[in-house]
């Protein structure tokens, strides 16, 4: 490599001036001094292990570059550097340096440091590994959803003008969890450093940011540090006005996508440096660089928000468990209901659940009603069944707004008639040409027209049900615009607001009477709780050909009687579903555990997710083809399919959207899911390495992959 201890010693910057050699003697030859900007290699620990931001799945290592002296200093563990790879000038992240190389040729040099700062420390580093293997991706990928885009004014602001705040006080005593018989022992485990793992069940009304933020501040009153992931914006406010109240906004952090890049990486470096202990935020903060994390919290683990829609899509709470591995920090998986994913923690022994006592949920909850209960109700209303607001739905509406309480309507479309169905046996009706579902035309909502198939636009005139022969037809969703005029006509005299669906998301609801139309997710709390609330289209949300439609269902109707008074001071929910539907019947008896138990059961019994671990392949025929062959499958996998996609398909990768793409799913049991992922990742390598053109998606555990 050329060049001494001496004369690395004699080694200045660019630009600075290199001093005179020692006088020497007369048979000494002296020694030359370097050349301008000549490299030389630093004293030590002159190998950097760099990860290039090169995306192949076939280059999905670490590579050896020499560290310069000039760079010795900068190119610290964690910084973003600049190397040559394949001829060109890419991005990189060095991971490790050392004295050695396991590479036989000539290393290439560091050709600069992009930024001294260490955003990418060892344990990010091995979490962002582990994510990458177990969702079969590659470790690029991941670090672009783990580390925010560089700003560099940001960067150059003095981290020291303030002094790092200590720990707060540890509390006086268990808060809100001494209601949970696990509560306090959980509290008892972070304050001294056990990896604790739990799922809790929040009660019916329960006030969960402030819950969170006294588990967080437990956490950091043992000098530890918390993450805390929610679903949304609305929930991210809420949990930091708690926090800021329990902890101090000074040991808080919000990190967010909307923040804007120069705010959102100056939280992010806070967080890094040490100067926040406490980071909340969305998906992305699964992997916020707190150091020495004591608590990792998830919040409503079943929302789609928390499935990443880019390359490897993984999940926040299979993030945070591989966190919790690998830091030894607490877990704490917690909602208002529970997942069949939390299940299997639950059931395997690896997390405790932290539910409250029967009595304290009957004080709590609220009064649930559904259709058919008794035959009482089918007598004072013999069309409760076909009747889309029936009249016990009416009277639980008049009895709020007369006691001064506002009433929410939660209905899971937005817009108009998105479906129809026999009006007398709820058949959903279909096309006769082609079997496409019916709808009324966009435009005819208040003129006659007859129904029209949404896939051939064939109008269905005379139309007759083939299972009741009835020629009536009704509309199985109606939108929340058509509901909220339905009922602005229905309540004359009281204002009827809307919330989601198209329109903007209520923040809150003063207690006064009125109307709140929302869809799922958009429902505002309000003040002092609702006094009544009507879960409307309960048969279409459960007759929808998906995976999770029954437990997303729970989840939607909890997560709305959540915040309905309790039953003793009036509090009433209505759900237009027959009683004798298991997700009813978990509504009626506020059991999400007792839910999530059985929705595991039958998944385990048709060998489905959580059960078994999956993967969805997507692809052009050929490519799905030689992927499959290539892989070298564990003997357990069972293969099935292929399926066409629909038309149009957009696979990552690809330059324009595939006209026919397939998807294959490979199921295997629990204990050989990470054979599956490590095939599924050798076979992309394999192709890669092959430079097929044709990519294929792979997504393990799927949301829905039926």
């Amino acid at each position: 490599m050329g060049g001494s201890p001496g004369d690395e010693a004699l080694l200045a910057l660019p630009g600075m001036p290199v001093p005179a050699p020692p006088a020497v003697g007369k048979t000494e030859k002296a020694a030359k001094p370097p050349k301008h900007n000549e490299r030389l290699p630093a004293e030590s620990n002159s190998v950097a292990s760099v990860a290039v931001d090169v995306p192949l799945p076939h280059l999905d290592r670490p590579f050896d570059y020499r560290v310069p002296v000039q760079l010795d200093g900068t190119a610290v563990v964690g910084a973003r550097v600049r190397v040559r790879f394949a001829g060109r000038v890419v991005d990189g992240y060095v991971l490790d340096r050392s004295d050695t190389t396991e590479h036989d040729g000539r290393l290439q040099w560091l050709e600069k440091v992009v930024s001294p700062e260490p955003v990418l420390a060892p344990e990010l580093a091995a979490l962002c590994r582990t994510v990458a293997d177990r969702y079969a991706g590659t470790l690029a990928d991941v670090l672009r959803l783990a580390l925010p885009p560089r700003h560099a004014r940001v960067e150059k602001e003095d981290p020291d003008t303030a002094p790092v705040p200590g720990p707060p006080p540890g509390p006086d005593d268990d808060g809100g969890w001494a209601v949970y018989p696990r509560g306090a022992a959980f509290l008892e485990a972070l304050a001294a450093h056990r990896p604790a793992h739990a799922v809790w069940q929040a009660l019916p009304g329960e006030d969960w940011p402030r819950r969170l933020a006294e588990a967080a501040r437990a956490a950091l009153a043992a000098d530890r540090s918390a993450v805390v992931v929610v679903p949304d914006r609305r929930d991210l406010d809420r949990l930091h006005a708690a926090c800021v109240e329990v902890v101090g906004e000074e040991h808080v952090a919000a990190l967010a996508a909307d923040l804007g890049p120069a705010e959102r990486y100056r939280r992010w470096l806070a967080v890094s440096r040490g100067r926040k202990r406490l980071a909340i935020g969305t998906r992305a903060a699964a992997f916020a660089p707190v150091r020495d994390p004591g608590l990792l919290v998830v919040w409503d683990d079943g929302d789609d928000s928390h499935t990443e829609p880019r390359a490897p899509y993984p999940h926040t709470r299979d993030v945070l468990i591989a966190r919790a591995h690998g830091s030894g920090a607490a877990l704490l998986v917690a909602g208002t209901t529970r997942t069949a994913e939390a299940e299997v923690l639950v059931r395997s022994g690896w997390a405790h659940p932290i539910v409250a006592e029967r009595t304290r949920v009957r004080e709590h909850a609220p009064r649930v009603t559904a259709i058919g209960e008794d035959e009482r109700q089918l007598l004072r209303d013999p069309t409760a069944r076909a009747a889309r607001i029936p009249s016990v739905a009416f009277e639980a509406a008049r009895g709020a707004l007369a006691a001064g309480r506002p009433v929410l309507v939660q209905v899971p479309r937005r817009g108009y008639l998105p479906a129809i169905a026999c009006a007398q046996c709820r058949e959903p009706a279909r096309c006769r040409h082609c079997h496409g579902p019916l709808g009324i035309p966009a435009g005819t909502e208040d003129v006659p027209a007859p129904p029209t198939c949404r896939w051939c636009g064939r109008p269905a005139t005379n139309y007759r049900c083939p299972a009741c022969a009835s020629p009536r037809l009704r509309a199985t969703v109606v939108g929340a615009g058509r509901t909220a005029e339905e009922l602005g006509r229905a309540f004359p005299q009281t204002v009827v607001r809307s919330s989601g669906g198209g329109t903007a998301i209520l923040g809150t609801v003063d207690a006064a009477p009125a109307i709140v139309v929302a869809t799922p997710g958009a429902e505002p709390p309000a003040d002092g709780g609702y006094g009544a609330a009507l879960l409307l289209d309960g048969a279409a949300l459960l007759a929808r050909p998906e995976l999770r439609a029954a437990e997303d269902t729970v989840r939607r109707w909890f997560a709305a009687a959540d915040l309905v008074r309790p039953g003793p001071e009036g509090g009433r929910v209505v759900v237009v579903a027959e009683s004798n539907l298991p997700a009813v019947q978990a509504l009626v008896r506020w059991d999400p555990a007792g839910h999530a138990g059985a929705e595991l059961d039958a998944r385990t019994e048709l060998g489905l997710p959580p059960a078994v671990r999956m993967a969805a392949l997507d692809g052009e025929p050929a490519a799905l083809r030689d992927l499959v062959d290539t892989a070298r499958l564990p003997d357990t996998a069972d293969v099935l399919g292929p399926v066409e996609l629909p038309p149009g398909t957009r696979l990552p990768g690809a330059e324009e959207r595939t006209e026919r793409a397939e998807r294959t799913l490979v199921r295997v049991p629990r204990p050989a899911g990470r054979d599956l992922a490590k095939a599924l990742q050798e076979a992309q390598a394999v192709r890669g390495a092959r430079r097929e053109r044709e990519p294929v998606r792979i997504v393990l555990d799927p949301h829905d992959p039926l």
